[in-house]
């Protein structure tokens, strides 16, 4: 192989690992019996009881970030004018140290998502301390369902966008059967109450412990291929340019 074949292999590999390094790993789909969504990419879900768990996989032991699923039978209480009154009050919950703590009511709102109206509000301090946590529920027929988005505050942005387009994509496909027969198999009954433990869950001594993360999380998957295929051409440059000296 000559020195010109070589530079333009090398220049064409060092195209393509710019190239993986801009492109975002695409988002999934999660879907269950009720709900469906984008998931994050590198995001994972598992069933916890009721309720579906979603974490990074990036930072699965840390949980800095969570997505909880519930639903439940809708019972008299349940309405989206119940929830928005529930939503604008503040809630009181203990500190690390057992003292009450009083979250922040960020912004409360309704809205139309894929053609059903839900209700979204975003309190701060309202499941554990130094968190933010988003709350978008609805009410289709005689099922509930609340999906809750939070992150530690110093590590928000690094979610936000990724929240966001979740929210955007959130569908009820629940079956007309589903819809229709009590109880509902896999959700809470109609005299539970929504939501999970999420203050047990989620560390409150995050600080800035944690390594930054690409915007969105989603560059993560193809921005490590990019920089393996780089690492290899520039030792594979070097090592040529090494033995082209020797001669």
């Amino acid at each position: 192989m000559n020195h010109f074949s070589k530079k333009l292999i090398y220049r064409f590999a060092v195209g393509i690992a710019f190239f993986l390094l801009a492109i975002p790993a695409q988002a999934k789909l999660f879907r269950n019996a009720y709900i469906s969504f984008e998931l994050p990419p590198k995001w994972k879900c598992a069933l916890e009881a009721t309720d579906w768990i979603c974490v990074s996989e990036f930072f699965q032991k840390k949980r800095d970030a969570m997505i909880i699923l519930t639903a439940k039978e809708a019972g008299p209480s349940d309405s989206l004018q119940a929830y928005e009154a529930l939503l604008k009050a503040s809630r009181t919950i203990p500190d690390a140290l057992g003292k009450p703590v009083s979250s922040q009511v960020i912004g409360v709102k309704n809205r139309v998502i894929n053609s059903s109206m839900w209700i979204d509000g975003m309190h701060l301090a309202s499941e554990a301390p130094s968190y933010y946590t988003r709350y978008v529920g609805t009410i289709k027929s005689n099922i509930a369902i609340l999906v809750t988005f939070s992150a530690h505050k110093r590590h928000y942005t690094k979610y936000s966008s990724d929240f966001a387009k979740a929210i955007q994509s959130l569908q009820v496909v629940a079956s007309k059967s589903m819809l229709s027969n009590k109880p509902l198999a896999a959700t809470r009954g109609s005299n539970e109450t929504f939501g999970a433990p999420i203050g047990q869950v989620l560390p409150t001594d995050l600080g800035d412990s944690l390594p930054p993360e690409a915007s969105g999380s989603g560059k993560a998957g193809s921005s490590l291929i990019g920089i393996f295929i780089l690492a290899a051409v520039l030792a594979y440059y070097l090592l040529f340019v090494r033995k082209k000296k020797r001669k």
